[in-house]
């Protein structure tokens, strides 16, 4: 008999990319944050910064060294316009690069947005043995990365396999 894998729930912290929301006009960091309780996981933390890479390292940064964060989810910042910063401020901090997130999203999007979806530099990794992922900032794009992609592996009874299995090799030397 087959033993069920026991649901695990984390600490998911919660960062809007925008130089224009305040917290009541994040709809996307609200979609997300009650996606996350919903899932049975907390919110860690949740917050509004700048579209400017400094703003965004200070924050991500502390997170990625506090130890009762296990995923970091961003909204804001992953087009292509002059401020669109999010890939640049985030990918030098970490240690590996998921590539198959951000093909996958924009293959998943692509249903909804066709070529649109080209627009998006939406990336994922591991830094410090936290999962980051970096959405775009429409409440749309946020929807379908939690609900088709993130909440799928940020749950420990996911089979064949999911990100939650492997936490505790993350920092593995």
């Amino acid at each position: 008999m087959a033993i069920e894998k026991q649901f695990l729930a984390l600490n998911i912290a919660v960062l809007t990319i925008s130089d224009t929301r305040t917290e009541e006009d994040d709809i996307s960091g609200k979609v997300l944050a009650e996606r996350v309780t919903e899932a049975g996981h907390q919110v860690f933390e949740k917050r509004i910064v700048p579209d400017d890479i400094y703003h965004i390292r200070a924050v991500l940064s502390n997170w990625i060294v506090e130890n009762k964060v296990d995923a970091v989810i961003t909204t804001g910042g992953t087009g292509v316009t002059g401020r669109d910063g999010t890939p640049e401020a985030v990918t030098p901090l970490l240690d590996k690069v998921l590539d198959g997130f951000g093909e996958v999203f924009r293959m998943l999007s692509y249903h909804d947005i066709k070529t649109s979806t080209m627009q998006s530099r939406a990336v994922a990794g591991v830094a410090n043995g936290t999962y980051v992922f970096c959405l775009p900032g429409s409440s749309g794009a946020c929807k379908t990365a939690w609900d088709d992609l993130i909440k799928a592996q940020l749950d420990s009874r996911t089979k064949p396999c999911n990100l939650v299995q492997l936490m505790p090799r993350l920092k593995e030397v």
